[in-house]
């Protein structure tokens, strides 16, 4: 039998290794005969080591070594040379020195693969995800995982130093309403009967408060059946917080310093400064957006004033609808094109914007769009307001308020992108908080809570229950970092009246309340003390740690953004036999895979 036990990794000897017997198995990286010599990259998750095979000392090794291509599986060994002069490698750890071979195992050969592992080319994301084990082998998907892990690691030592303790909570629970559609997982023994896999551990972690666990956290894996985006995945991981006895900044303390801890030992990124407030309202007013992106400027500022008295109708009408007129500066953007504003204004199609106005500043004066639609003092006092100079130029977009606000958010951002305004190095975090309570759902003509229906509404807005609900702002709390929603939480409610009187202003009926919650509002009646928590996400967490824009990058086995897995064809079928014990007719759709 091979002993392929290695006495060392492919990262790890150096010139101080000279001399020194050893013991390496790992993949073939690279291979080049060159007749007198062979040398072999043989690489593990740690690294790449040189090996040098010399036919004239033993010819047997040789010949196996002939025969070996790339990602063939081999054990060595052999003993610690320098490089020879002028040939040392500084991009590689062990650049300076190489192994000559003794002894030579072939441990598994390899199919050549579907794309190169050694050469950094571009490869289609569906192959690379079809063959993910492959796409790990390349090394950088690798480097996230490890950087994963280490998150993972410095998270637990940290919450367990603040007297937390991690509990795991079930994964076979109770669909609920009010939230994103779960997945379902249908019972042998109860037929027609679900469990729903968790969209979060909300009503578990409160339920360890009320039993007195009063610091808990967990890692946890959640499911949402959700439209995706390149940030989100059906299945994903959250480090969920709960606490009794607290107040929101306890737990904004706790978290900055969660997060700065982990840019500090997994990056060596110093965070410093405490990081700003802002309440949602003033988010969406000059931003847009509940989550904005604060590494660069370009603000929205509100124009109605001004517009109301202009003779443009597409403002003056948005006005009348109870819409409003809303613009952004960008700096020295007067240089820019009719066809790169035309391109601009097709970017905001797509969110619903019919058109952009547009005014540039210089020297001599004014040239816009809708210059006789303005007299001389509403262009100065436009461009005032703006904070509009010379060589700058205004785009404003009118029309209803949230369609205004999501248009010029992402205009926002598309210019940053384009005129390079955003250093990849910039770490801008923020916390949103006052957030609304509820907002109405037009096409089901009801309340729908803005966060979950366990938030508690903010101390001074109780009086509006009864008779203005869609004023109440919640004590609910956002963790924002450079336009991504990094995590949320709130005060919880903790009085079992207040929380049944929640789910009546949501249009629940006590059936309905006693069918979902029951469990839950009785639980509340039992002394709970007042909680409140949070959950960050822990793979948009390490996609900006690591510096990538895919979140598919930092997960080890990822769904495509249609919420399949191309490796394991999956979802898939299943036998009829499985069905009929389950009592489930089904007639499965055609899936085609690549």
């Amino acid at each position: 039998m091979v002993d392929y036990r290695r006495s060392h990794t492919c990262g790890a000897l150096n010139t101080k290794d000279i001399g020194t017997s050893v013991t390496l198995s790992g993949w073939v990286h690279k291979r080049r005969d060159l007749g007198s010599l062979i040398f072999i990259d043989l690489r593990d998750r740690f690294g790449l080591t040189q090996l040098v095979i010399d036919p004239k000392l033993i010819p047997a090794i040789h010949e196996a070594a002939a025969k070996i291509r790339h990602e063939w599986v081999i054990s060595i060994k052999g003993e610690v040379f320098p490089r020879a002069q002028g040939m040392a490698n500084a991009k590689m750890a062990t650049g300076a020195i190489e192994i000559h071979v003794k002894e030579l195992h072939i441990l598994s050969s390899s199919k050549t693969p579907p794309f190169s592992i050694s050469e950094e080319e571009g490869v289609n994301e569906e192959l690379r995800l079809k063959y993910r084990y492959l796409d790990i082998r390349r090394g950088d998907i690798a480097k996230k995982l490890v950087t994963r892990h280490k998150a993972m690691m410095v998270i637990r030592n940290y919450m367990d130093k603040e007297g937390f303790l991690e509990i795991q909570t079930p994964i076979l629970a109770k669909s609920t309403p009010e939230g994103a559609r779960d997945y379902l997982v249908p019972s042998r023994v109860y037929p027609g009967n679900f469990y729903a896999l968790p969209q979060s551990p909300q009503i578990f972690k409160q339920l360890l408060m009320v039993s007195g666990m009063d610091r808990y956290f967990q890692i946890a894996q959640c499911f949402r059946d959700e439209d995706l985006r390149s940030d989100r995945q059906p299945e994903f991981t959250q480090v969920d917080v709960e606490m009794s006895f607290c107040t929101p900044k306890e737990v904004m303390d706790l978290m900055e310093g969660l997060v700065k801890k982990v840019f500090k030992e997994c990056a060596e990124i110093e965070i410093k400064s405490n990081f700003p407030h802002m309440p949602h309202k003033d988010c969406m007013e000059h931003y847009g957006t509940d989550r904005p992106d604060l590494r660069f400027g370009m603000p929205l500022v509100r124009l109605d004033s001004i517009a109301q008295n202009c003779s443009f109708s597409v403002f003056t009408d948005a006005l009348k609808a109870k819409g409003c007129v809303k613009g952004l500066c960008v700096k020295e953007g007067a240089s820019l094109s009719r066809k790169d504003i035309d391109g601009l204004t097709e970017f905001v199609s797509q969110f619903g914007l019919k058109g952009l106005a547009w005014i540039k500043k210089a020297e001599e004066g004014y040239t816009s769009s809708v210059m006789k639609f303005f007299t001389p003092e509403q262009l100065d006092a436009t461009t005032h307001l703006m904070s509009a100079e010379v060589g700058d130029m205004i785009l404003i977009g009118a029309g209803p308020g949230e369609r205004i606000n999501q248009g010029l958010d992402h205009l926002r951002r598309h210019i940053a992108k384009q005129r390079n305004l955003i250093s990849p190095d910039d770490l801008k975090f923020l916390w949103v908080t006052e957030f609304p309570m509820f907002r109405y759902n037009s096409e089901e003509k009801r309340l729908e809570s803005e966060h979950h229906p366990f938030t508690s509404p903010h101390v001074e807005d109780m009086d509006l229950l009864d008779k203005d609900p869609l004023s109440m702002r919640a004590e609910a709390y956002d963790l924002v970092l450079n336009g991504y929603e990094l995590g949320g939480g709130s005060q919880r409610i903790h009085s079992g009246d207040l929380q049944e009187k929640i789910f009546q202003t949501l249009n629940l009926s006590p059936e309905q309340i006693k069918e979902k919650f029951g469990f839950f509002v009785e639980a509340l009646k039992y002394g709970t003390p007042p909680h409140l928590g949070i959950a960050l996400g822990l793979d948009r967490l390490i996609m900006l740690l690591t510096k990538t824009e895919n979140i598919r990058d930092v997960i080890a086995f990822p769904k495509t953004q249609k919420a399949s897995d191309l490796m394991m064809q999956a979802p898939s079928r299943v036998a009829i036999e499985q069905l009929k014990e389950l009592e489930i007719k089904a007639e499965p759709t055609e899936i085609t895979w690549i």
